[in-house]
Formats: C-alpha cells, sequence, structure tokens
C-alpha cells in the first residue's frame, strides 16, 4: 500500500495541485474522484454518483437562469401571468411546507401513541407483579405458620393445597 507507486501517485498528485494554484484555475476534485482511486467492481458505482451530481450541477444552473425567462415571458403576455406565476411559486412552497408539517405531525403523533401503549403495558406489567407478590406473601404466610412447639402446622398447609385443586378445576 505504502510501496514505490504510491509515493510516486503523491508526488504527481502535489505537482498537479501545485500547477493548479500557479494557474489559479478552479478544478474541482470531484471530476477525477471517481474515475482513478476506486475498485473495478465499484466503479460503477461511482460513475452513477458522478452522473447524479452532474445533473444536480445542471439543474442548479438551470434553475438560477429560469426565473428570469419566466420574468421575461410573463412580461410579455401580460401583468397578470407574472402574478400567478410568481403565487403559483408561492403556493408550492407553502404545500411542501404543509406537507412536511403534517409529516412532522403524523411522526408526532405516532411517537406519542407509542409512549402510551409503552406506558401502558408497563403499568399491566407492574400490577401483575404487584399482584404476584402479594400471593407469594400469602402462600408464605400460610405455609410457614408453626404450632406452639415449633412444628409446621401441616392442617393449614392441606387446606391451601385443597384451595389451590379446587381453584385450577
Amino acid at each position: 500500500g505504502r510501496g514505490f507507486a504510491f509515493r510516486r501517485k503523491q508526488k504527481i498528485e502535489r505537482q498537479y495541485r501545485r500547477l493548479l494554484r500557479k494557474g489559479r484555475k478552479v478544478h474541482s476534485q470531484q471530476d477525477d474522484q471517481f474515475t482513478d482511486t476506486y475498485p473495478e467492481h465499484l466503479k460503477h458505482l461511482y460513475l452513477a454518483e458522478e452522473e447524479m451530481l452532474k445533473k444536480r450541477r445542471h439543474r442548479t444552473s438551470e434553475a438560477s437562469v429560469l426565473p428570469e425567462e419566466k420574468l421575461n415571458k410573463a412580461e410579455d403576455a401580460c401583468p397578470f401571468s407574472y402574478r400567478s406565476v410568481v403565487t403559483q411559486g408561492k403556493f408550492k412552497k407553502k404545500k411542501n411546507n404543509q406537507k412536511a408539517k403534517e409529516e412532522y405531525e403524523k411522526i408526532k403523533a405516532e411517537r406519542a401513541r407509542k409512549k402510551k401503549e409503552a406506558e401502558k403495558r408497563k403499568q399491566q406489567r407492574e400490577e401483575a407483579q404487584r399482584l404476584y407478590k402479594q400471593k407469594k406473601m400469602e402462600k408464605k404466610k400460610i405455609l410457614s405458620k408453626k404450632t406452639k412447639k415449633g412444628q409446621p402446622n401441616l392442617n393449614l398447609q392441606v387446606e391451601f393445597l385443597l384451595q389451590k385443586i379446587q381453584q385450577n378445576t
């Protein structure tokens, strides 16, 4: 990776950049970015990305020219059409803004709904745990009762088992 060829490539790149600085030419590195340094099996992806960037640049340059053309055409036709062009642009922006707001509200409502459901599940889980602990404590009290001599109270244990069997059937 850092052998003779790599150092040679770096040297050539430095010389090229120096030439650019001297000539004060504005040359974007994005043009060369997609061709030389990427592996062959990925090159098509980077070339597609380069095409997209070129199209974007082309669109932005067209967008800066289009408003002037619209104004000229609108003034030629009549003053009202110019206003309609301007208002159509404003409505589009509002629609896009409204769409964004609606999407935001939808996401916000979805988050609130999920939060509410999570809170409900948490409460149900806590309630179930509380009931389980309460039953467990009652069971422990009944099964750990002792007689006056310190022996386990078998009458209570048998009664508890009988109640358990009756509840299951």
